[in-house]
């Protein structure tokens, strides 16, 4: 996916946040600003907005020196999340089709991105998105794909929804390797927080090697890149990952939250919406 226009307005006010997170110096906040304010000329409207995400939190991490700054909001998220996981695995077991509300309620952990929502409401998200029908449904290629395949990757996304990962992974019930962020950026998961979830427990945990909110190929590592080419499914969590993903080719399956109006008109969907989205199946 491309960088639209609207893109650079919210580089900044990820910027601002990602600051603000880091440091109470309004000097050395303003300082970062500056920095990114700097970048826009250099922005390539044909690269992924992570590609440009990844140089907005290396300034943040150089100008303020704190290379986590929403280390304590993650390990908040995942605490509350893991509060909630012998309820939510319940209404899994008990649901009429547990690998749909498995996938549903994965989908509804991705609601808590402090990066797009930081204002969120963890308890409200989750009521909303569960009583709440996905929308560009391609559940049915889902469940096929994943009758026939034998080995899953699964990227995650922010540190909060991994443990609503852990339940999709233990539904599935299958061979999975879980891909998190090499270091520290936004409140993406890395391997610490995945631990912290209990993803060890039921899948195998490696880096991207990727320093971006998103997989962007060229910049992962080679055994990332080994398992990304041999898994017979791929599943992809949140806008990050489908922002650098979408263009690429096989059985990729993007579980997301519409977040922003630039990723509800590339997909011709509304804000809010829930997407299970085939890759290999084009609309329109």
């Amino acid at each position: 996916m491309k960088t639209y226009l609207e893109c650079i307005p919210c580089f900044l006010k990820q910027a601002l946040h990602a600051a603000q997170a880091a440091t109470k110096d309004e000097n050395k906040t303003k300082q970062v600003l500056d920095e990114v304010a700097g970048l826009i000329p250099q922005i390539p409207l044909e690269s992924p907005p992570p590609e440009t995400a990844r140089l907005i939190y290396g300034a943040v991490q150089r100008v303020t020196g704190v290379s986590d700054p929403f280390k304590s909001h993650k390990e908040e998220s995942i605490q509350k999340a893991l509060s909630l996981y012998d309820e939510l695995k319940s209404i899994v077991i008990q649901s009429q089709d547990p690998l749909h509300t498995a996938v549903k309620l994965a989908i509804a952990g991705n609601a808590i991105d402090l990066g797009a929502n930081p204002d969120f409401d963890f308890d409200k998200e989750i009521t909303f998105f569960m009583e709440s029908e996905l929308s560009l449904e391609h559940y049915a290629s889902f469940r096929q794909t994943l009758e026939k395949a034998r080995t899953i990757l699964y990227l995650g996304d922010n540190a909060g929804e991994t443990v609503f990962d852990k339940i999709l992974i233990e539904t599935i019930g299958k061979d999975t390797v879980y891909a998190v962020r090499d270091i520290p950026i936004i409140n993406d998961a890395t391997i610490e927080d995945a631990q912290k979830s209990g993803i060890n427990d039921v899948a195998r945990i490696i880096s991207s090697g990727c320093d971006a909110p998103g997989t962007i190929l060229k910049r992962c590592a080679p055994e990332f890149l080994n398992v990304f080419q041999k898994a017979d499914m791929i599943i992809s969590k949140g806008q990050g990952n489908f922002e650098s993903l979408s263009t690429e080719q096989g059985p990729i399956f993007f579980l997301l939250k519409v977040k922003c109006p630039v990723i509800a008109r590339h997909l011709g969907e509304e804000p809010d919406k829930m997407i299970l989205k085939d890759n290999r199946i084009f609309e329109g």
